[in-house]
């Protein structure tokens, strides 16, 4: 299975945002709490119900929404 395969985007879970599958957390909170300082066991020790993939899928998941071009107008 893909990694991106763990994150789905359902308007019936947390209004439409990308969360982690059979969760409510969104990769956002995954993220922020990464941003934040915290590491990989912290987050798995207060989301116990999370997996390791699960962290990386929201990795991945924000790598790929930042791989894309920029066209400039002129």
């Amino acid at each position: 299975m893909s990694l991106l395969e763990r994150i789905v985007v359902d308007p019936e879970i947390v209004h439409g945002r990308p969360a982690v599958r059979g969760t409510r957390v969104r990769v956002t909170d995954v993220l922020s709490l990464l941003a934040s300082g915290a590491t990989e066991v912290e987050i798995l020790e207060d989301y116990p119900y999370l997996e390791a993939d699960d962290i990386r899928a929201c990795l991945e998941y924000a790598a790929a929404q930042a791989d894309h071009a920029i066209l400039l107008a002129s």
